[in-house]
């Protein structure tokens, strides 16, 4: 069992007999009342996102879930490829359910794919990625100073905002859960 004071963002419970993932959570302590936790849920079976709100210190059903270290080959539009690095056995992730880690995978990368009952649900990025940039306004000098930022696409499409003096062709390391800029490579 897990409660609402355990929850962690990628986390699967049982509610209502069906697999859910944590997507955000939140907890709220207001001024009167008790303490409550907003979350948004995302349905493994059906992929629909919703808002659920729960008292604080509720209980749920957690449900095992393991990881695998795999290799990223393609997208083929509707199906995202994977091939397990153990055994070499090929399997494919909805397009629809990755939409947000995509933009921060190369071909041929290794992530890490959360499983749960045996059945690919989700992929773990890593803390940071590095990748080049491949467009963006040309730096000037002496834009080093300022905490002004501007956007720039990465060599997998990812658009993520950079300070002033990155250019063309710079390696960065990116966070891909907040798609931040944290610093050059």
């Amino acid at each position: 069992m897990v409660d609402t004071n355990s929850f962690k963002n990628g986390m699967h419970i049982e509610l209502d007999a069906k697999v859910w993932r944590i997507v955000e959570f939140q907890h709220v302590k207001p001024g009167k009342g008790g303490a409550f936790v907003r979350t948004k849920l995302k349905g493994l079976d059906s992929g629909a996102v919703v808002d659920r709100t729960f008292r604080a210190g509720e209980k749920f059903p957690r449900v095992h879930t393991e990881t695998k270290n795999v290799q990223y080959l393609y997208d083929d539009g509707s199906d995202v490829h994977f091939m397990d690095s153990d055994t070499y056995e090929q399997f494919a992730v909805p397009h629809s359910e990755l939409e947000d880690e995509l933009p921060f995978m190369q071909p041929n990368s290794v992530v890490q794919v959360l499983a749960v009952d045996g059945r690919p649900s989700s992929v773990q990025l890593p803390a940071s990625v590095e990748l080049a940039v491949v467009e963006t306004e040309p730096g000037v000098k002496g834009d080093t100073v300022s905490n002004v930022t501007k956007p720039a696409t990465l060599e997998t499409g990812a658009v993520v905002q950079v300070p002033l003096f990155v250019n063309v062709g710079d390696r960065l390391k990116v966070d891909p859960h907040e798609r931040r800029y944290i610093s050059r490579a």
